[in-house]
């Protein structure tokens, strides 16, 4: 079975009254394992593509499945419990939550899924511990570097044990070392937990990681390659 699906997706945003369409009839599968990139030029719709896939946004048109299930039939509370348990998202603005420390941040998705606190102590240091930030615990995000803030967001998307981790440009604000890093460390997780990654990224390192690239243009697949 696909671990996700998309059927003639189609998305259209009005800007000042004037149709903008994001997606043009966009149907792939990305099968369980997959690390995958979406690449293409800015404005090519690869962020709405992600965003629809992790139901944070909901197409104007077409099917997206998870796992079979065709996530438009669900309610709200429905997909925010498919987001905490399926999906971990990392974001290129890594979004962090100021006030809270790093182990703060990466613990906040276990307590919105009601993971008891002892729980959500030993799961947030064996993810820091596993991406080398053990010592970032009780640093907040304005004291920490933007690889080390990366790596947090990193920790807190895979903490919950998702099947699926959406990365939307993750490596654009790091240098070329720190963003290596930071795929390496993807790679071996995919590798060793069978996590599903998509990327959206017009970065050649992350584009040279690719075992699928997906390029998008206008709205549209151009290139399927594996």
């Amino acid at each position: 079975m696909s671990t996700i699906r998309t059927v003639d997706l189609e998305k259209t945003y009005s800007d000042n009254g004037v149709p903008v369409h994001a997606l043009r009839g966009v149907s792939i599968e990305v099968e369980e394992g997959e690390f995958t990139v979406i690449a293409g030029p800015s404005g090519s719709g690869k962020t709405t593509l992600l965003n629809m896939i992790g139901a944070l946004d909901t197409p104007t048109r077409g099917k997206v499945f998870l796992d079979g299930e065709d996530i438009s039939e669900l309610n709200r509370n429905e997909l925010g419990e498919l987001r905490l348990k399926k999906i971990g998202f990392v974001f290129q603005a890594y979004n962090l939550i100021p006030v809270l420390s790093a182990l703060e941040n990466i613990e906040f998705t276990m307590m919105l899924a009601g993971v008891p606190e002892k729980e959500r102590h030993e799961r947030a240091f064996a993810a820091m511990e596993k991406l080398h930030i053990a010592e970032l615990a009780k640093k907040r995000p304005n004291e920490m570097s933007g690889g080390q803030q990366q790596r947090v967001a990193v920790a807190r998307a895979v903490v919950n044990n998702p099947t699926i981790i959406l990365a939307d440009e993750p490596t654009a604000n790091l240098d070329s070392e720190t963003g290596a890093d930071l795929l390496d460390m993807m790679e071996t997780m995919n590798r060793e937990h069978n996590i599903t990654f998509i990327f959206s990224s017009h970065d050649p390192q992350v584009i040279d990681r690719a075992r699928r690239l997906l390029i998008l243009k206008d709205g549209k697949i151009a290139e399927d390659r594996r």
